[in-house]
C-alpha cells in the first residue's frame, strides 16, 4: 500500500504537458499547476496575447506584461518535490520487509529493482529485452518512466479500459460496472494510446508539413528582401548618377549664365570706361587750349603773335562746338546692363536654370494657330498647362507656359467649352450644345447630359465649380442650368435677368459673367452682386487669378491693343498688369484670359495665343501724359508771352 502511495505522489508531481517532474511550478488562476517553461510555451503559442488557456479545463489567466515569472509559484509542490527527491527509491520486488535501494527501473515490468533483483532479472530468459533504466538517469530528469495505472477503487486492478465519453482511463470492473450502464464509449486502453499515438505522429508530420511551408516562405520574404534591396540600390545609384549628372550640366549651365552676365556688364563698363576717358579728355583739351588762349593776354603784339592767338582761339571755338555730353547715349550703354535680371525657369520637362532678360520689361510670346483655325475655348488644365480649343473637329491642343505645343487630345471633336473636374475628368460641350463626359486620359464615357439644342438654347458656355457642379449657360432664352457630373436633366436653373449670359466663369460661391462691354458677378441663385462697365468699344473678358483676385482683359478690337487689370472680388480696381499691348486684329470678336499656376498670363484670340511673362513698366496713363503735355505747353506759351512783354518795354 505504501508503494502504491509513492507512486501516486510520484504521478502527481508530475508536469501534465511536458510528463516530467516539475521545474519551478507556477499556479493558474483556475487552480492548475505547470511549469514555467511549459506555459512560457504555452503562452508562445498564443502570439500576442496576454492570456494563457489552461489545457485541462480550458479556463484563462491573464498573464501581467506577458512575463509568466509573475504568476504565483506553488511553494508547497515545490518543497515536496524536494522532499521525494531527497528520499531513496526502494526495490519493489524483494519480499522482505527491509527492502533494499533500487538500482534499475524495469519500463516492461514497472517495477524499481535492486542490484540482487536486477541480477536475477537480467538472467531470466523472459526478461532479456526488457528496457532498464538506472536511477540517477531518472532522478537527473534525462529519462521519463512509464507509470501502470492503477485503478482507485480497486488498487489491485490496472487501467486497462478508457471511456470516450469522461475522457478518463478505468478498470476494467469500473468500465462494466459504472459506464457501461451509462452507455458510454469504452475501448481499451491500449487501443486509445494506440490511436492517441498515431494521432501525435499525423499532427506532428502536419506540423512539419506547415513548418516546411512557412520556412518556403520565410526563404521567399528573403529572396524578395533581397529583391527589394538590389532594386533601391540600383534605383539609389541611378539617382546619383542622374543627380550627379544634373549637377554638372546646372554647372555648366551656370558656368555659361555668369559668363553671360559678366561679359554684357564687362562689355557696358568697357564702354562707361572709354565714355568717361573721352570726356577726360575733352576736359584736359578745353583746359589745354584756354590756359594758352588766356596766357596770350600779356604776350607783346606782333604779327606771329596775333596768327598763334587767332589759331589758338579757332581751335578753342572748334572745341567748344563739338557738342555736349552724350546722355542719351550713357544711359543706353548702362542700361542694357542694369535692367539685366536672371529668370528661373519653370517649365516641368526641362532641367534649367533660366535665362537673363531684361527687368521691367514686358515679355511676351505669340503662338500663331494654323491657318483656318478659329479658337473657341481656354481652360487650365489639372497638370497646371493651358489647354485650347478648336472647332472644324480638331480637338483640344496643351500648351506649357512657355508656349511648347505638348499634347492634341480629343480630335474629331467640335470644341466650343471645356472644363475639368476635380478627379481630372474633362467636360466638353460642342457646338450643337451637347456635353460629353470624358477620363483624365480623354476616354469618352457613357455619361448623357438633356441640354438645349442649338434652336432652343442658341450659342452656350461652361464652367465647372469646386463642387464638381457643371455650369451651362444659354443666350436665347437669358439662363444657366445646372447638372452634376451624373448627367441627366439640369438639378438647378439660375434666370439671368436684364442680361445675356457669355462667357461664365466660377469664382467662389459665385459666377463671373462677361457680355458685350460689361462684367457682372452674381451669386448662384441669379442676383447681381458687383457690376464693372467698360467703353462701348471696349470688349472685357474675366479670368481668376492664382491669387484668387479677377483679372479683366480689355481689348480695344479696332486698334488691336489689349490691357489687363486686377481687380477684388468687388470688382474694384487693384492695379494694371498690362498696359495697351499690341495684338493682331481678328476678324472675331472672341478672346478668352487665364493665368498659368506659375503665374504667366494667357490671353487667347481666335487665331494666337500670347503668353506674357512679366509687366509692363509701370507710368502715367494716356490721360496723364496728355495733361502734363498741356501743362508744358501752356508753360511754353506763358513763357514766350512774358519776352516779348519784356523786349517791348
Amino acid at each position: 500500500m505504501a508503494e502504491e502511495l509513492k507512486d501516486t505522489i510520484a504521478q502527481s508531481l508530475e508536469c501534465p504537458v511536458c510528463l516530467t517532474t516539475f521545474t519551478d511550478p507556477k499556479i493558474l488562476s483556475c487552480c492548475h499547476t505547470y511549469c514555467k517553461v511549459c506555459l512560457e510555451k504555452l503562452l508562445e503559442s498564443r502570439g500576442d496575447d496576454q492570456m494563457i488557456r489552461c489545457p485541462v479545463c480550458r479556463a484563462d489567466t491573464q498573464v501581467p506584461n506577458q512575463d509568466v515569472s509573475q504568476l504565483p509559484a506553488s511553494l508547497a509542490l515545490r518543497n515536496l518535490i524536494e522532499d521525494v527527491k531527497n528520499q531513496h527509491q526502494i526495490c519493489t520486488n524483494c519480499d522482505s520487509e527491509d527492502k533494499p535501494k533500487a538500482v534499475v527501473y524495469c519500463q516492461d515490468c514497472g517495477n524499481y529493482l535492486c542490484i540482487t533483483c536486477h541480477n536475477m532479472h537480467s538472467q531470466w530468459k523472459n526478461f532479456i529485452g526488457h528496457e532498464i533504466i538506472a536511477m540517477r538517469e531518472i532522478s537527473s530528469g534525462k529519462v521519463s518512466i512509464r507509470r501502470y495505472r492503477k485503478c482507485r477503487k480497486h488498487p489491485k486492478e490496472d487501467e486497462e479500459c478508457f471511456c470516450s465519453n469522461c475522457k478518463r482511463f478505468t478498470c476494467f470492473r469500473c468500465a462494466v460496472m459504472e459506464h457501461k450502464d451509462q452507455g458510454h464509449q469504452v475501448i481499451e486502453s491500449a487501443a486509445y494510446e494506440s490511436n492517441h499515438t498515431r494521432t501525435i505522429k499525423e499532427l506532428k508530420s502536419k506540423v512539419e508539413k506547415k513548418q516546411y511551408c512557412f520556412q518556403k516562405y520565410i526563404n521567399l520574404i528573403d529572396e524578395e528582401k533581397k529583391c527589394v534591396d538590389d532594386a533601391m540600390n540600383h534605383c539609389t545609384d541611378n539617382i546619383n548618377k542622374a543627380y550627379d549628372e544634373a549637377v554638372r550640366q546646372l554647372t555648366e549651365k551656370r558656368e555659361i549664365l555668369l559668363g553671360e552676365v559678366k561679359g554684357k556688364t564687362e562689355r557696358a563698363e568697357e564702354a562707361l570706361e572709354e565714355m568717361k576717358k573721352s570726356a577726360q579728355q575733352r576736359i584736359n583739351q578745353l583746359t589745354t587750349i584756354a590756359e594758352m588762349v588766356t596766357n596770350r593776354r600779356n604776350a607783346p603784339v606782333d604779327m606771329d603773335t596775333l596768327a598763334v592767338y587767332d589759331t589758338l582761339c579757332e581751335n578753342l571755338r572748334e572745341a567748344l562746338n563739338r557738342g555736349n555730353p552724350d546722355y542719351e547715349q550713357l544711359n543706353k550703354t548702362s542700361g542694357k546692363a542694369k535692367s539685366s535680371m536672371f529668370e528661373r525657369n519653370i517649365e516641368k520637362d526641362e532641367l534649367d536654370l533660366g535665362k537673363i532678360v531684361n527687368a521691367h520689361v514686358l515679355v511676351v510670346k505669340s503662338i500663331a494657330f494654323p491657318p483656318k483655325i478659329s479658337m473657341n475655348a481656354m481652360i487650365n488644365t489639372p497638370d497646371g498647362r493651358m489647354a485650347v480649343g478648336y472647332g472644324e473637329a480638331l480637338g483640344v491642343n496643351i500648351f506649357s507656359a512657355y508656349g511648347h505645343l505638348q499634347q492634341t487630345v480629343l480630335k474629331g471633336v467640335n470644341i466650343f467649352a471645356l472644363g475639368f473636374l476635380s478627379d481630372g475628368r474633362c467636360v466638353v460641350i460642342d457646338t450643337s450644345n451637347t456635353v460629353a463626359l470624358y477620363t483624365s486620359e480623354f476616354t469618352k464615357l457613357d455619361v448623357m447630359f438633356e441640354t438645349l439644342n442649338c434652336i432652343e438654347g442658341g450659342v452656350s458656355n461652361l464652367t465647372v465649380d469646386s463642387d464638381d457642379l457643371i455650369y451651362v449657360s444659354y443666350r436665347i432664352p437669358k439662363k444657366i442650368h445646372v447638372f452634376s457630373s451624373a448627367g441627366g436633366k439640369a438639378i438647378k436653373e439660375i434666370p439671368c435677368l436684364g442680361y445675356i449670359p457669355g462667357q461664365i466663369i466660377s469664382y467662389n460661391d459665385s459666377l463671373i459673367i462677361s457680355t458685350h462691354n460689361t462684367v457682372r458677378l452674381i451669386d448662384k441663385e441669379g442676383d447681381v452682386k458687383h457690376t464693372l462697365t467698360k467703353p462701348s468699344n471696349s470688349f472685357p473678358f474675366a479670368a481668376v487669378s492664382q491669387r484668387n483676385t479677377i483679372l479683366i482683359a480689355t481689348v480695344k478690337h479696332d486698334k488691336g491693343l489689349v490691357s489687363i487689370d486686377e481687380y477684388t472680388d468687388e470688382l474694384e480696381h487693384v492695379q494694371n498688369l498690362v498696359n495697351e499691348c499690341k495684338i493682331e486684329k481678328s476678324e472675331r470678336q472672341w478672346f478668352h484670359l487665364k493665368q498659368y499656376r506659375s503665374g504667366e498670363i494667357a490671353f487667347c484670340t481666335p487665331d494666337n495665343l500670347y503668353i506674357i511673362i512679366g509687366r509692363s513698366r509701370g507710368g502715367p496713363g494716356p490721360q496723364l501724359l496728355a495733361e502734363q503735355k498741356k501743362r508744358r505747353e501752356e508753360g511754353g506759351e506763358k513763357k514766350g508771352e512774358h519776352k516779348r512783354m519784356k523786349a517791348s518795354e
